[in-house]
């Protein structure tokens, strides 16, 4: 049976951070592939992306490029937000509908799984990964936990960017280009 990992963030922008974990998520669960979804709203964030869908997904397929089984998938940008992932799952699998499909989830989200929109039949279609920088507060769960400690965010990638600071090796070089060919994250560090 095939097996398909999602990943769904706002992805503002895509870093290292991101790439790693998801390489060892296939690595440890056998995924024939690893979906990436940039949102277009999240329901639980209250500002927008700073980077716009269309950029964000510029970035997402320029940091994936050559990676066979990473696949970026702009199904919620063209939705209306905000961005339910039970909607995102309904979609990947009428594509897919014999495959396996996990969720990938930071830690930081855990907690609040269960505020999300049709959690419980999201439950029933998704097994929801945890991937874990080591960098959040450790909720109670029993999914299975993907862990490297890795000190990256987009918060801090784009503060750097605003005070003028290097992001070389946050990011991939070719994420890095976009962000300075657009100008991207130089008005607001948050």
């Amino acid at each position: 049976m095939k097996k398909i990992g999602i990943y769904g963030g706002t992805f503002d922008p895509i870093h290292h951070g991101h790439l790693i974990l998801s390489r060892q998520a296939c690595e440890e669960h056998g995924f024939d592939e690893l979906i990436f979804v940039p949102a277009a709203l999240s329901p639980f964030k209250k500002t927008t992306a700073q980077a716009s869908g269309e950029l964000r997904l510029e970035m997402l397929r320029a940091a994936i490029q050559g990676q066979k089984d990473f696949i970026a998938d702009d199904c919620e940008l063209k939705r209306p937000p905000p961005s339910y992932s039970i909607d995102t799952v309904l979609q990947i699998r009428e594509r897919d509908p014999n495959a396996q499909l996990f969720w990938l989830i930071g830690a930081d989200n855990v907690a609040g799984l269960n505020k999300w929109h049709r959690f419980e039949a999201l439950e029933k279609l998704v097994k929801f990964v945890v991937l874990d920088r080591g960098r959040a507060a450790n909720a109670e769960h029993h999914y299975p936990v993907v862990r490297r400690n890795i000190d990256i965010s987009a918060t801090d990638i784009r503060n750097r960017v605003a005070s003028g600071r290097s992001i070389r090796y946050l990011v991939p070089q070719a994420v890095e280009e976009i962000i300075r060919r657009e100008k991207l994250y130089l008005e607001s560090a948050t």
